[in-house]
């Protein structure tokens, strides 16, 4: 797995900045919005997306939408994939600025999963009519049945 030097050096680049090298950081322990990023990163919107352009052009991060959403994750595999990890190795846990952003990453998990507790909470009621709004009935029984397959059921969990 091996890729020109070109390509080896725009990645170096994209990497070896403060802020990139922490963008990556928190993107090997989550994948993350621009907003959850600008959070913890406390920088703004315009100079973290610059941020992560970089590293998406440089193949270090991929990004994919989620409904009205944006995340960032790291490369999952290749010379990107290993630059990172190698990266990453080198990097000492207790730098401050990275325990800080450590910190702050869980309590973006925190509020996210108070926020999904909440939703659910609200919605428990009309859940199957929620659902309904995201996929037909129909196409969610015959994803199921093509999972379960041929062969009977020994226990099934709704």
């Amino acid at each position: 797995m091996t890729q020109g030097s070109s390509q080896t050096v725009e990645m170096l680049r994209a990497a070896g900045e403060p802020t990139r090298l922490r963008i990556l950081a928190l993107l090997a322990a989550e994948e993350l919005s621009v907003l959850e990023l600008c959070r913890i990163l406390d920088q703004s919107q315009p100079r973290v997306s610059r941020h992560l352009k970089l590293l998406a052009e440089a193949g270090l991060v991929q990004r994919f939408p989620d409904g009205a959403w944006v995340f960032y994750r790291l490369s999952a595999a290749g010379p990107a994939r290993l630059l990172v990890d190698a990266l990453l190795d080198l990097t000492d846990d207790s730098d401050p600025v990275l325990r800080r952003d450590g910190d702050r990453l869980a309590a973006v998990e925190a509020e996210r999963s108070n926020e999904a507790a909440a939703y659910f909470a609200r919605n428990a009621a009309q859940w199957d009519e929620i659902r309904s709004l995201y996929a037909a009935e129909i196409q969610v029984e015959a994803a199921i049945n093509r999972a379960a397959g041929q062969g009977g059921v020994g226990r099934l969990v709704d």
